[in-house]
């Protein structure tokens, strides 16, 4: 009995040696192929400690994780998206641009860069197009703009301005960010990018929809050109149902490129405007026009057509934009340079209530249209493998 017990324990204690010995095989095999990826893990371990414990800004993050790319052996920078910070301010009006800009109160303004996606990063510097939303923020199909031009070779910059100042949308009081305070963004968001080792500062485009639209399309007005492009100026403006009904008393634009693309029966930012100043410049100015038929605010997004209540018709409103920057009521040109007198103003010709919606066939040819417009214009680095 005592024999059979002093095997018995000898085959436990020989199969636990057994156990251990291939534990230690394995252990000596995972260590063996983690060592090529240690700098990736420590990187990975580090970054996940610095987030969690709230150690680290998001700007940050972002460096992280494209050092991360560098370490894991491949550099596909799109999907290392890169936040830009830089400081602007608050003016309500492009008269505290024109005649105040020094006194304005400064604000910090970021946004999101992103590369096209390559398997091996470029040296030459890629062409940017800067993307501004409209005042229900950013959309799907604005994004979808934005990856279309990454993969013409563009890099692409989302303008934050509505989280930079803690706002998500302006629909029915178009007050808490204005045009203006939009304009100079882009303005310091291009000065701000075109240092950066990585974009061409020559090559720089921007594009809008609604209110973003009517930031593209003011980027190229003179005397706001004159204030802040001293440095750099956009390549193009390519702007989506703008505020045409927005009429400056000087009419001179920049020569770079204008695109206005417009529904037939939005009742948002009518078109008819927008045909006016088409007219009115075309002979001194490269700025050209394109309507779709059938086609609402918001026509390029795959939404269904919806009414919206609080939207701001601007049908048959007129307004007046003088040389310094004031844009005057209707009736009593009086300036509407603060919130009360923009609302005052409003009440002459503003009526609650305005259909948003997306039609496909003007969606489809109005991308076509963006994607020729954006080649045309910037030399895209596909050209340059």
């Amino acid at each position: 009995m005592d024999k059979e017990l002093s095997m018995a324990n000898f085959c436990i204690v020989e199969n636990i040696e057994a156990m251990i010995n291939a534990v230690k095989m394995i252990m000596t095999a995972i260590l063996f192929l983690t060592i090529k990826y240690i700098r990736f893990f420590i990187a990975l371990i580090d970054v996940i400690c610095r987030f969690k414990c709230h150690l680290m800004n998001l700007k940050h993050i972002f460096q992280y994780a494209f050092i991360l790319c560098l370490s894991f052996g491949y550099i596909k920078a799109q999907n290392c998206s890169e936040q830009v910070n830089f400081t602007s301010a608050n003016p309500f009006s492009f008269s505290d641009i024109i005649q105040s800009l020094e006194q304005q109160e400064t604000q910090e303004v970021f946004g999101q860069l992103r590369f096209p996606e390559n398997e091996q990063r470029l040296t030459q510097k890629y062409p940017l197009i800067i993307g501004v939303a409209g005042s229900l923020g950013w959309r799907d199909h604005h994004y979808d703009y934005l990856k279309m031009y990454r993969e013409l070779g563009f890099a692409t910059f989302e303008l934050n301005s509505f989280k930079s100042r803690g706002i998500n949308s302006t629909v029915g009081s178009q007050d808490e960010v204005t045009i203006a305070a939009i304009v100079l963004d882009a303005f310091r968001a291009m000065d701000e990018l075109a240092k950066h080792p990585d974009i061409d500062p020559g090559q720089i485009s921007i594009t809008g929809w609604s209110l973003g639209g009517g930031v593209a399309l003011f980027t190229a007005w003179k005397p706001l050109v004159d204030v802040l492009g001293k440095t750099n100026q956009f390549s193009s403006h390519l702007s989506f149902y703008p505020p045409c009904f927005i009429e400056p008393e000087n009419l001179t634009f920049v020569q770079a490129p204008i695109k206005i693309m417009i529904g037939e029966i939005d009742d948002w930012t009518p078109a008819a405007p927008c045909r006016t100043l088409v007219e009115v410049q075309s002979k001194q100015t490269d700025i050209t026009l394109e309507v779709f038929k059938d086609a609402h605010h918001g026509f390029d997004s795959t939404e269904e057509v919806v009414f919206n209540e609080k939207g701001y018709s601007f049908k048959n409103c007129l307004f007046e934009l003088t040389q310094g920057g004031d844009i005057l009521m209707n009736y009593l040109k009086l300036p509407m340079s603060s919130p009360i007198m923009q609302k005052l103003g409003f009440l002459f010709c503003v009526k609650r209530g305005v259909h948003i919606g997306g039609n496909s066939i003007a969606r489809e040819q109005a991308m076509k249209s963006a994607r020729a417009f954006m080649r045309a214009q910037l030399k895209a680095v596909e050209v340059y493998e």
